[in-house]
């Protein structure tokens, strides 16, 4: 018993060994964090641990899953299954549904994704005769969000004179109205959004004090993944929790912070010790993932933060090669630079496509990589792709049975009410809402009494809705008595879905329907599996595995659970903070140029800086082998080829650990080793540049024309136009000089705060 720690190295074993009171673990990048993670869970059992007292938490399903899976080996028994292990949501929402009603809520509440947010929101801003272009659904919807994750409840959020007035400073002010009107959408629809799933686990923690003490004696033990990219909601359902005993222990790393847009809070990770005065620190600094080359660079740039706990990262492997930088005349040379260097170590090492990761600041940045891994059938996925559940006919279907589970749920109703076509038509479906909304009743409620409301709807159309009712009461029926694919499976055929696709018999039909296999195989898949659920397992009970309980897992998956992994030998293309957790043998981070990465956005204050920069530390370490950094001289932005600077982070890499190669085909312009030092060369002003003036290329010309633009002279009330953001008004400037600034509202993304001296704003005359 406990043999398995002889796998570890000495500071992991001191860290999984130290069992009692509050424990830090501060990981390295490569380090072993999820061995040190598993292994503590382990040992906890091996020790006598009830696992049922045990509660681990986790940011996506796969890890919790992989944990699980490697804890079982460890242990050689089944008591790893009885572990409360998972995403701060899924074990939250399991909780609520075991405490729902205390909190005004029925237990099969409806989980809304992304999608069904951002559906309920469209609605809501028709129905207010509000314009989408100022009320943009994904900005009030962001707003709200970092609302609840700093648990401003609707209430507060219009009784806070400081958030009304940012609002009507922005040309927002009914984002209070809207917020009230989504919430109480959602309390009709018995639904909850994924923000509210922890805003609601505070609400209930701190409002019935019995339940809280409940969860206090059952989690003894508190493990928590990746502290760093908690927000403050996580931390103080964390802190509660673990508020009897003290038994916490977090893993993390502060340099690998870079979540902060989601609301994480870095102040967790670093204040962690003014919580728990008597915490035990262990920092596991022994990279096994890259070589020394690569983690040598990657400490000489996170070294320039001040705010971090300090740690020297070292490893054992072997030294490697210097790190390649390749400058490209422009975006798509840059794309050919990448996919040469790529099918040249593809030729020369017999290397699959999979050992290549292109890692890039923003979304766009893939076309010009896309286009030439193309032009040399180099097969490549990008993720953050559509995943399989965003599908619409694997929507519709779930639809379906969200709508069985939960007869309230609006947004699955008015999808499928008339999918398959019934000639339930969208001016009935309206007046149905506008009577739900008058009588403070869902519109399921509203069609279940409909003869009891003055609704200018016909007989025929009444007769089809009683239908529609009578069919899905039909399938809730046998919810509890039937397993998740008998029940998923008679709705697919009875609602006329899996006919209706069956008639289509073109390329894209076919798929279609055969997503809809693959959905109905999924579900036969789950029936089949044990239960995943800690209570569920305490019991001892045989259970069957329900619709509902199916519906639980894809409501909460991630977009990290979701990546298909069974096509899986070709480049992956995908964004810095995508690539977190993972690691790829030849990495290359392209578009290292400032005001891209760093980001326009994050050059206003140190703070927004140093998460960029930790975000450059990310894209260092993913690297095992070999790691290129790539930028170029001028790249597209909205149509305008704009001139651009090497980014600073480039620059802060020790310049030993760089290779400037003297030949190269692949290179237009090359660097020479020799005669390239930091003296010689200033990577963030390579040749003296007039920061007030905004650059252009003259295509008659070729050259670069200076048109005049003293930011000195930018005033509130102006319109100006930028780059990237397009078109907007100046609302607030303040500062003097170099540090001047302008909130700006821009119609297409909303408000911005920028630093004028590198904003390059364009006045409209």
């Amino acid at each position: 018993m406990g043999n398995f720690l002889t796998e570890l190295n000495e500071e992991q074993r001191k860290a999984v060994e130290c069992t009692e009171g509050p424990v830090m673990v501060i990981a390295g990048a490569g380090s072993g964090k999820t061995r040190a993670l598993t292994y503590k869970i382990a040992y906890l059992l091996s020790k006598g641990v009830d696992p049922f007292n045990i509660l681990a938490l986790t940011f996506t399903n796969k890890a919790a899953k992989e944990m699980k899976e490697r804890v079982i080996n460890l242990v050689g028994s089944n008591d790893a299954r009885n572990v409360w292990m998972g995403t701060f949501h899924s074990v939250f929402a399991r909780i609520l549904r075991n405490e729902a009603e205390k909190i005004g809520y029925p237990s099969n509440f409806t989980i809304y994704d992304t999608d069904d947010t951002k559906s309920l929101m469209r609605s809501i801003l028709k129905e207010q005769n509000l314009d989408v272009k100022q009320y943009v659904p994904g900005f009030v919807l962001s707003r709200i969000s970092s609302a609840k994750s700093s648990l401003i409840s609707d209430v507060d959020y219009n009784n806070n004179a400081e958030l009304i007035l940012q609002d009507r400073n922005a040309g927002k002010p009914m984002i209070g109205r809207i917020f009230t009107i989504y919430n109480n959408r959602l309390r009709k629809a018995s639904a909850m959004d994924f923000d509210d799933l922890l805003f609601n686990t505070n609400v209930l923690l701190r409002d019935f004090p019995e339940v809280l003490y409940k969860y206090q004696r059952k989690f003894q033990y508190i493990l928590v993944d990746e502290y760093q990219d908690t927000n403050y909601a996580q931390y103080l359902i964390v802190k509660k929790l673990a508020a009897n005993n003290e038994n916490i222990c977090v893993v993390g790393d502060d340099a690998q912070s870079i979540y902060a847009f989601r609301g994480a809070n870095i102040q967790n990770i670093l204040n962690f010790k003014s919580d728990y005065p008597d915490l035990q620190i262990y920092k596991l600094e022994q990279n096994y993932r890259s070589t020394k080359m690569i983690v040598n660079a990657a400490n000489s740039v996170i070294a320039k933060n001040k705010d971090q706990i300090f740690k020297e990262i070292w490893t054992d492997n072997e030294d490697g090669n210097k790190i390649k930088l390749l400058k490209a005349q422009n975006d798509n040379e840059e794309g050919s630079l990448v996919a040469n260097s790529i099918f040249e170590f593809k030729m020369n090492h017999q290397l699959p496509n999979n050992a290549f990761a292109i890692l890039y600041r923003t979304n766009a940045q893939s076309r010009s990589m896309e286009e030439a891994l193309r032009k040399l059938n180099i097969p490549y996925r990008i993720y953050g792709g559509l995943s399989f559940y965003k599908r619409k006919e694997i929507k519709d279907l779930i639809a379906y049975f969200r709508l069985v589970i939960n007869h309230n749920d609006e947004e699955a109703m008015m999808r499928v009410i008339n999918y398959p076509a019934r000639g339930i038509g969208q001016t009935s479906l309206d007046r149905l809402r506008i009577a739900a909304d008058e009588s403070d009743r869902s519109v399921w409620r509203v069609m279940e009494a409909i003869e009891f409301f003055k609704i200018d709807i016909n007989q025929g159309t009444k007769n089809k809705i009683a239908d529609f009712i009578a069919m899905i009461k039909s399938f809730s029926i046998q919810l509890k008595t039937q397993n998740a694919y008998e029940v998923a499976k008679k709705i697919a055929i009875t609602t006329g879905i899996m006919k209706t696709l069956n008639e289509d018999d073109t390329p894209e039909g076919v798929s279609r329907l055969e997503n809809i296999e693959e959905l109905l195989n999924a579900v036969k898949d789950f029936t089949e599996t044990e239960p995943n659920n800690p209570e569920t397992l305490e019991t001892g009970e045989l259970h069957i595995r329900t619709l509902d309980e199916f519906m639980e897992d894809v409501a909460l998956l991630t977009d990290a659970d979701t990546d298909d992994e069974n096509d899986n030998n070709k480049v992956s293309l995908m964004t810095i903070h995508a690539a977190k957790g993972l690691e790829f043998p030849y990495v290359y981070v392209v578009g290292l140029e400032e005001n891209l990465f760093p980001s326009i956005m994050s050059i206003g204050s140190r703070s927004d800086l140093e998460e960029e920069r930790r975000l450059f530390y990310v894209a260092i370490t993913r690297a095992e082998t070999s790691l290129t950094l790539t930028y170029a001289e001028n790249r597209y932005r909205w149509g305008n080829l704009t001139y651009s600077e090497p980014s600073r982070f480039i620059e802060e890499i020790d310049v030993s650990y760089i290779d400037f190669p003297q030949k190269n085909p692949m290179i237009s312009k090359l660097f020479s080793s020799e005669n390239f030092t930091k003296k010689e060369f200033n990577f963030n002003n390579p040749k003296p540049v007039d920061t007030t003036k905004l650059k252009k290329l003259n295509p008659e010309s070729d050259s670069y024309q200076s048109e005049e633009i003293d930011f000195e002279t930018i005033q509130t009330g102006l319109d100006v136009e930028h780059d990237r953001f397009g078109r907007g008004k100046v609302l607030q400037v303040e500062g003097t000089g170099a540090s001047k600034k302008a909130t700006v509202f821009f119609e297409n993304i909303g408000q911005k705060q920028l630093l004028l001296k590198f904003a390059k704003l364009k006045v409209i005359k």
